[in-house]
Order: structure tokens, then sequence, then C-alpha cells
């Protein structure tokens, strides 16, 4: 009888078992659990290195260098529809079509960020296919609705569907560096932003050359330029973590102080972010300079972010990254404010060098401050999704604000004014989004 008695147990523990282990691996990732450590503790650390990671943050750049450097671009194009194709409409009109193009690209983040949680990679392959299509319609475009749809919102909904995907893929191969691995990723657009704007406003600009190329195949190049850097992209990008299928949106994060923070944080400072990006050019030939030499100052700010997004990613790691994005976003906000002391050709090129530095933190250092808040690696793309599409609001409104502030007072002091104080706002509010983390409000965190 005892020996029954001994093998009874023993054969429940072995049902017992066999019934834990009934799910499916998939299903068993599928649990919901919040805290570090838990079930994706099972996938190992995050390797922080090595080529598969690289590769996937190579990837994440070629897609910031063709899809964010082209609309980093814009204030080219600002500048050539004004005395051109779109004569007739005023700056803010204008403005419209790249605050679209933002402000699509970080909602079109809100759902691309969950959907690339749940399905991994394959969003990017037909959104690169539609970014293309986008630039070839806006190289036929003559008319204002034209440009506003292909250009605003076509092209900035496909590349909202690459750009975060990109980066939470990058995320999930990177823990103690992911600041860095991410200012690395976001650095594409820098590099992207110094060549796109170079090579449009020497097709555009140039007499020796806008003789022989029309704008329509002027445009088309870039889109050859695009179509190869995406095409590394496709075959790169890969997640580490398996899919979850849980929640599509975590409403529950916007309950945690230090996100809630974040994101309002990220909000003021959207708002003045975009107004030396699209408007220094247009500044820069009111105070005389030639409209060549004014489209390469966003080249200078491109060129500068470069290095204002990798130097502050590395001392985020460090130092706290919600500590280097309030740095950051005050920084800018001083710089917004000195625009228009910039008054001669050496003093705009200095002004652009540090607003690029400036300015280069605040988008990396805003996904690296937000990524600080998830628990779970693989929630971090509905985190950043929707962070940047409740942020997105702000990117739409901003740009057209401030044209019409020029439009009104016909000079560019009130614009700087209002962006500039929005910026420094946006930085305070992340030094309050820090009170909310377990390091406080003077840690590194």
């Amino acid at each position: 009888m005892s020996g029954t008695k001994s093998d009874i147990p023993s054969d429940a523990s072995y049902l017992s078992d066999t019934a834990v282990q009934t799910p499916t691996p998939d299903n068993a990732v599928e649990k919901p659990v919040s805290p570090p450590g838990g079930d994706v503790a099972q996938f190992g650390p995050a390797p922080d290195g090595g080529f598969r990671a690289w590769s996937v943050a190579a990837g994440g750049f070629f897609v910031t260098f063709a899809a964010l450097g082209f609309a980093n671009s814009f204030g080219v194009f600002q500048e050539y529809y004004i005395t051109h194709q779109l004569s007739n409409k005023s700056a803010d009109d204008i403005a419209w079509i790249g605050s679209s193009n933002a402000f699509c690209q970080f909602l079109a983040g809100s759902i691309a960020g969950p959907l690339f949680d749940r399905y991994g990679a394959r969003l990017i392959l037909p959104s690169a296919i539609v970014c293309i299509f986008a630039i070839m319609m806006v190289s036929l475009c003559n008319e204002y609705y034209q440009f506003l749809l292909a250009q605003g919102i076509l092209l900035g909904t496909s590349v909202g569907f690459m750009q975060f995907p990109a980066m939470a893929a990058v995320g999930q191969f990177f823990d103690k560096k992911r600041a860095a691995a991410l200012g690395l990723t976001v650095a594409g657009s820098s590099v992207g932003g110094v060549i796109f704007p170079i090579a449009t406003s020497r097709m555009l600009n140039d007499p020796s050359v806008s003789s022989h190329l029309t704008f329509g195949w002027s445009v088309r190049i870039l889109g050859f330029i695009m179509l190869f850097s995406l095409a590394i992209a496709v075959v790169t990008i890969r997640p580490r973590l398996p899919s979850r299928t849980t929640q599509f949106f975590m409403f529950a994060a916007f309950r945690k102080f230090d996100y809630q923070f974040i994101v309002i944080s990220m909000f003021f400072l959207f708002i003045g972010l975009f107004t030396p990006i699209f408007f220094l050019p247009s500044y820069a030939v009111s105070r005389g300079m030639e409209p060549t030499l004014a489209s390469y100052l966003l080249a200078i700010v491109n060129a500068a972010s470069t290095f204002g997004r990798i130097i502050p990613g590395i001392l985020a790691d460090k130092f706290g990254r919600i500590n280097v994005l309030a740095i950051g976003g005050l920084s800018t906000g001083i710089t917004i404010l000195c625009m228009t002391c910039a008054k001669s050709t050496p003093g705009l090129v200095v002004y652009a060098i540090v607003f690029g530095f400036m300015s280069g933190t605040i988008v990396s250092g805003a996904m690296a401050a937000m990524s600080a808040c998830v628990d779970d690696a693989r929630d971090l793309g509905t985190y950043m999704g929707m962070g940047l599409g409740a942020a997105s609001v702000a990117v739409l409104i901003g740009p057209p604000i401030s044209g019409a502030l020029l439009h009104r007072s016909g000079a560019f002091l009130h614009s700087t004014i209002f962006s500039g104080v929005m910026s420094i706002v946006g930085g305070f509010l992340a030094v309050v989004a820090k009170k909310g983390t377990k390091a406080g409000i003077f840690g590194r965190s």
C-alpha cells in the first residue's frame, strides 16, 4: 500500500507538469507579465552587440537615412515651392505639407508600434513600397492638394510604418547600450539630412544642373537613392523576441507618472523643434544669403545633429536617459530663441551647427527615455508608438503656427520666441518626469 501511495503523487506530479507544458512556447510567451525578468527572461539577455544586433541597427540607420533624410530636407522644398509651383500660397500654407508629413509619421507610429509587437518586421516591405510610390507621385505634382496628399500624408504615413518597427527591433537587441544604439539608428536621418538637402538644392537651384534636370527628375533621382537604402533595411531588420498577442494598445502605460510626463514633454518639444528646420533657409534668404547656400544650412544642421544624436546617446546610458532628454530640450529652446541674432553668413553657419547638435538629442532622446519606462522589451514598439502618436498633434500644429506668426508680423522674431519657449517648457517637463522614477528627480534616470 505504501508503495502504491508513493506512486500516486509521482503520477500526479507528472500530469501537473504535462498540463503546464501543454501550451506552445508562443502561448507561454504571450502571458501578460509586467515585471522585468518575467517570461522574456527565457530568451536570455539582450546581446548588446555582435553582428546580428548591429546589422539590425544598420538596417534602422538606412530606414531613417532614406525616409527621414528626405523629410528633413523639406526646408529646401519650402523655399522652392514659394517661388515656383506654389508661389500663390503663403508660407504657412506650404508649411502644412511638411507638418502633415511629420504628423502622419508619428500618428502612424501609434499603430505601427503595436503591429510590430504582434507581427514583427513584416510591415517594413509594404511600407517601403508605398514610400517609393509616394516619392514618384511627388515628382508628378503641380497643385497644392497634390503635394499635400503625396508628400504630406502618403509619404509621412509610410515612413511612420517603417520608422517605429525599426527602432523597436533595435531596442530588443540592446539593453545597457540601448540609448547609444537608438542614437546611431536615428543618426541615419541626420546623414540623410546632409545628403538630401545638398542634392536637392543642387538639382533645383543650381542653374548649371537645373537647366538639364526638371523638378520631376530631380525628385525621382532622390527616390532611387531611397530605394537602394530601403532594400538594405528590408533584408536586415528582424525582431529578437517572439510576438505577443495580449493587448493592441497598453493604455495602462499612461498611468505611469514618468511615461505621462515624458509624452507631455515631447508634445511641447515637438511644437518648437521644427521651426528652424522649416524656416531657417527662408530666414537666411531674408538676410541676403543666396538660395543655394541657404539650403545648405539644413545640411549643416543635420550634419551637426549626427553628433548630437550619437554622443548624447552614449552619455544617456551612463548618466540617465531622461536627464539627457531634459538637458537637450532646455538647450534647444535657448538656441531657438537666438535664431534672429544670427544675421551674417558666418553667424548663420555657426547657428546651424549649434542648433543641429542641441536638437539632435530630442528625437533619439525621447525614444531612449520612453524605453526606460518599459518593463518588458516586447512592449517597446507599443510604448514608442503610443507616446509619439499622442505627441503627433504638436508636429502638425507647430510649423503652421510659426508660419502664421511670420505671415502676420512679417518678421521671424515672434516665431522663434513662440518655438523657443515651447521647447524650454518641454525640457522642464522632462525634469518633472524624473519624479516618477526609482532614482528620483536628482538621480541618474
